[in-house]
């Protein structure tokens, strides 16, 4: 059986990991809260107006991080250190007749260590990511107000390009339609005129028979090419207004 003073070191490791792992679980509660404390400031602060203030918190609350992290991970260590020494002891010689409920000691000492471990890396992780979004997109805000506030006269410009360039859009769809119109009127016009041609064919024919027949032929020409008159002229204006519209 091990020694009083053997039983003394290892009474001392034990009140050593018990210290520190009280330690660790204040420096872990404090840790998580600031981690949440800023994810919720940073929310908070997003419909801020000024620039000082929300830079001074966020500086504050990350030396805040980086110091609170430096001294968990000592903790850590020195914990590490303690269980190593537990486990040293466990196998010196003279406590072979303690081992089991020592083994058992130590067992429970390293599955905190672990949970602490496991915890502090989650809790960490978890602080860089939120930081990495929020700066992300602050840069991102931040150069949608430089932009809006430092280039009025280019979005002016920018603007008045992309109104003429719609009302460029509007005159070749407007032209588009106009062609189109005016290839289904030639189609409809020449098709007429074959029918025409077809039917005044037949009546001269008809007039060449009948001599009677051909004098109101010819006055019936001579309407017929006065209409066609009119209808061209009319016509041809149409399609002048339309294109002054265009390119209006």
């Amino acid at each position: 059986m091990a020694g009083l003073g053997s039983s003394t070191y290892w009474e001392d490791l034990r009140k050593q990991a018990r210290q520190l792992e009280n330690e660790l679980d204040q420096k872990l509660v404090s840790f998580s809260k600031l981690c949440t404390s800023y994810s919720s400031s940073r929310d908070g602060r997003r419909s801020d107006t000024s620039d000082t203030t929300p830079l001074l918190n966020n500086s504050t609350q990350d030396r805040m991080f980086d110091s609170m992290s430096v001294e968990i991970e000592q903790l850590l260590a020195k914990l590490t250190a303690v269980n190593d020494k537990m486990a040293e002891y466990t196998n010196a010689p003279g406590t072979s007749s303690l081992n089991a409920a020592l083994m058992h000691t130590l067992q429970r000492h390293r599955d905190i260590l672990q949970d602490y471990t496991q915890e502090f890396h989650k809790t960490k992780g978890n602080f860089l990511a939120i930081r990495e979004r929020e700066d992300l997109l602050g840069s991102v805000r931040k150069d949608i107000e430089t932009y809006k506030s430092g280039s009025g006269v280019n979005n002016r410009r920018t603007e008045l390009f992309l109104k003429e360039h719609e009302h460029l859009r509007n005159s070749d769809r407007l032209m588009d339609d106009t062609i189109s119109i005016a290839m289904a009127t030639k189609e409809n016009m020449t098709s007429q005129r074959g029918l025409l041609k077809s039917i005044q064919s037949r009546v001269n024919t008809l007039a060449n028979r009948f001599p009677t027949i051909n004098n109101l032929i010819q006055r019936v020409n001579l309407r017929k090419r006065r209409d066609s008159l009119i209808l061209g002229s009319v016509i041809g204006i149409c399609t002048i207004l339309l294109l002054l519209y265009a390119f209006h």
